[in-house]
């Protein structure tokens, strides 16, 4: 049998519409398609009808010729857009970028990946250049490799790049968060899963966060006595929140990078 199957298989390179098939046919279909078949032999060696939809791999019964004439073909994505600006001034807000899909997946090929990121910003400055965004009460957070990207001069024009401040840490033990900020799995987002109750975290007070007065950043808690009950909230995620206390103010942070964070 095995002799034979060989045999039918070298007849089908060599006069291709003698056993039938997908190519034969001129068929290939995503998904299930019961009106999607032809007259051949199918891959188990029975003969008669065979299908050349996708879902064939699934249930067996695809002609034999199916991933000859109807080759898996992944989706390709092109690269990623520069990031947006803030969606808004002198509030928490979000950016964003996208990719748009040069090929659509066929016949099984693997499925496009997500076409857009957004992650959270804030910006201090109005189109005016005047400056905004310290008068919120919450303290507004960020995973530490959001400092990376932001640069000074940009984000606000009250600070110089020949300006002299080290900045400060603040740590804080959690008190409490809502469930919201362990169920985020977006790549830009997944910083908001370390967050725990009881565990003590350590933000980064950089510019353009930090004020360029009053040299602090909003909602660093520093006037609290560390028994006062203070609040937070993930940019990126509103829904991510929740309470905290003040432990003690240092001059850098310490703490593991998971739980690492700056003021934005």
């Amino acid at each position: 049998m095995r002799t034979v199957w060989l045999a039918l298989c070298a007849l089908a390179r060599l006069w291709p519409g003698a056993l039938g098939g997908c190519a034969d046919a001129g068929r290939c279909c995503p998904g299930r398609d019961p009106a999607c078949f032809a007259r051949g032999w199918r891959l188990d060696r029975v003969y008669g009808t065979c299908f050349c939809d996708q879902a064939c791999l699934l249930t067996g019964d695809c002609c034999f010729d199916y991933a000859r004439a109807c080759p898996a073909r992944p989706c390709i994505v092109g690269s990623w857009s520069p990031w947006s600006g803030c969606a808004d001034q002198c509030k928490p807000t979000a950016r964003v970028r996208r990719r748009l899909v040069q090929q659509e997946p066929q016949n099984g090929g693997a499925p496009c990946p997500a076409l857009e990121e957004r992650a959270g910003c804030l910006q201090y400055s109005t189109p005016q250049g005047r400056a905004c965004g310290h008068a919120f009460v919450p303290a507004f957070i960020t995973t530490s490799a959001f400092n990376k990207e932001r640069t000074r001069q940009a984000a606000s024009p009250q600070w110089s790049t020949h300006t002299q401040d080290a900045g400060y840490c603040v740590e804080f033990k959690t008190e409490s968060l809502t469930h919201h900020c362990a169920t985020e799995n977006r790549p830009l987002t997944r910083w908001m899963q370390y967050l725990r109750e009881g565990y003590t975290v350590c933000v980064d007070c950089q510019p353009p966060a930090m004020n360029s007065v009053s040299l602090r950043c909003s909602g660093d808690g520093l006037d609290s006595d560390g028994n006062q009950t203070l609040h937070w909230q993930a940019i990126g995620n509103p829904r991510c929140q929740g309470t905290w206390k003040k432990v003690r103010r240092v001059d850098q942070c310490t703490c593991p990078a998971v739980h690492s964070f700056i003021f934005i």
